[in-house]
C-alpha cells in the first residue's frame, strides 16, 4: 500500500490579480504592522514608478527600504539589508522584485532574528550537504519579523521554506532552511512585472518549468503534486510563448503566475528536485550564470540521463506540453528556441575549464542525491556536464 506525508507550508494567503499596492496596504492593515521595510529591485526603484507607489499606499507604515541586492543573494548584501532593518525597527519586511529580492527577505528574517551581522555568522544556521548526500540541518528559532513577497519573476522561491544565500568569498552558494522563512503571504500582480526584462521573465519561467518537470519526474511523486505538475507544465508552455509574442499581454503573465504557484505546490507531496535544480545551484553560487538559464541548459541534458529510468514520467510531461508521444527533452529544447532562450553552457560562458569544479561542488547539493538515476562520483555529474556543452 501507497504511503506518504502531505506538509502544508506556513503560507497564510495567495492574493492574485489586484494591483500591489492596494493588496499590500490591505494585508499591512489586517496584520497590524508599523514599520514595513522594503527590499525592493534596484532597477525597479529607478526606472519606474512601482515602488514609489507601494511606499505611498503604506503611509506612514514605509519605515525605510532598501535596493541594492546582486543576483544570487550574497551574504555581504544580506549583511547591509539587515542593517538598515534593525536601524528601522522593522515590524514586517516586504519583498518587491525577483527571486534574489525574496530570498533576501527570507535571509534578513534569519538575521534579525539571531542578531547576525558578521560575514561568518551565517555559517552556524546553513544546511550542511556532505558528498554522500547525508546532511545536518540545523534548528534554530523562528523569526519574530516575517514577509510578505511581491514577485516581479517566475523563480517561485516565494513558495519555499528555504533560502539561497552566497558566500562570495567562497564562490558557494548555500542553502538556509526553516518552515517560518517561507513569505507569510504572497501579491501576483502581472502589471508590474511588464517592467521585468523579458529575457529574465522568459527564463525564470524555465526555472518554474523545471520545479514542474523534476517533481513529475520524482521517484518520490504523490497524486497531490502529480495533479499539481501536470496543470503547471500545461499552463506554463502555453503562457510563456503568448508572453514572447505579446509582451503586454496581463492575462498570459498571470497565467504564469499561477503556473508557477502550481509548479511548486506539488512539493508539499513529497516530491524531491534533482540534478538539473542540483547543478544550476553551482552554476548560480560559483558561476554567476542567472537562476533562469541555469535550467534552460540543463533540464534537458539531466532528462536525456535520466530517461533510463523514468521514461514513463517523462512521457507524461511531454503530454502535459501538448505533445503526446515525444520526447520530452526534445519538446523542452523547442520550446526555448521558441522563446529564444539559451539552450547548451556554452551559450552562457561556462566552458569545460570549469566542469571539474562544478562536478565536486555538485556532490555537495541535497538534490543532486534526489535524482531518479542514481549519482554517487563527480563523473557522472562530468557526464551531464559535458552533454550540456
Amino acid at each position: 500500500m501507497r504511503t506518504g506525508t502531505l506538509v502544508f507550508q506556513a503560507i497564510e494567503r495567495i492574493v492574485y490579480g489586484r494591483p500591489a499596492a492596494q493588496a499590500l496596504r490591505e494585508e499591512v492593515d489586517r496584520l497590524g504592522a508599523r514599520r514595513v521595510f522594503l527590499l525592493v529591485s534596484g532597477t525597479m526603484n529607478r526606472t519606474t514608478d512601482e515602488v514609489s507607489r507601494v511606499r505611498e499606499a503604506l503611509a506612514d507604515r514605509y519605515a525605510a527600504s532598501f535596493d541594492a541586492m546582486p543576483p544570487h543573494t550574497p551574504r555581504d548584501a544580506v549583511l547591509d539589508a539587515a542593517n538598515r532593518a534593525r536601524e528601522a525597527k522593522a515590524d514586517l519586511i516586504v519583498t518587491f522584485g525577483g527571486g534574489s529580492c525574496t530570498d533576501a527577505g527570507k535571509m534578513v528574517q534569519i538575521a534579525l532574528r539571531h542578531d547576525i551581522v558578521r560575514h561568518e555568522d551565517f555559517d552556524r544556521y546553513r544546511v550542511v550537504v556532505r558528498a554522500d548526500g547525508s546532511q545536518t540541518v540545523p534548528s534554530f528559532e523562528a523569526p519574530a519579523v516575517r514577509q510578505i513577497a511581491i514577485p516581479t519573476t517566475l523563480s517561485a522561491g516565494e513558495f519555499n521554506a528555504t533560502a539561497g544565500c552566497t558566500d562570495q568569498r567562497a564562490h558557494v552558494k548555500h542553502t538556509y532552511r526553516h518552515p517560518m522563512i517561507v513569505p507569510r503571504i504572497t501579491i501576483f500582480d502581472p502589471a508590474p512585472t511588464v517592467h521585468t526584462p523579458l529575457w529574465v521573465w522568459l527564463s525564470s519561467g524555465v526555472r518554474a518549468l523545471d520545479h514542474a518537470t523534476e517533481g513529475l519526474c520524482s521517484q518520490f511523486s504523490s497524486p497531490i503534486g502529480d495533479a499539481s505538475y501536470v496543470q503547471a507544465l500545461s499552463l506554463l508552455s502555453q503562457a510563456l510563448p503568448r508572453v514572447k509574442q505579446d509582451p503586454t499581454d496581463l492575462e498570459a503573465r498571470l497565467d504564469c503566475q499561477l503556473g508557477i504557484w502550481l509548479s511548486i505546490a506539488g512539493r508539499q507531496g513529497g516530491a524531491q528536485m534533482g540534478a538539473s535544480h542540483a547543478i544550476g545551484h553551482v552554476l548560480g553560487g560559483t558561476c554567476n550564470v542567472p537562476h533562469g538559464y541555469t535550467s534552460c541548459v540543463m533540464l534537458p541534458a539531466v532528462l536525456r540521463y535520466n530517461r533510463s529510468d523514468n521514461a514513463e514520467r517523462q512521457q507524461r510531461v511531454a503530454a502535459a506540453m501538448g505533445h503526446p508521444g515525444e520526447d520530452a527533452a526534445d519538446v523542452i529544447a523547442g520550446l526555448l528556441a521558441r522563446l529564444g532562450l539559451p539552450g547548451r553552457l556554452s551559450e552562457v560562458g561556462v566552458g569545460k575549464e570549469s566542469f571539474e569544479a562544478i562536478a565536486n561542488h555538485v556532490m555537495h547539493d541535497a538534490w543532486l542525491h534526489t535524482n531518479p538515476r542514481k549519482i554517487d562520483s563527480p563523473e557522472q555529474v562530468l557526464r551531464i556536464l559535458e552533454a550540456a556543452a
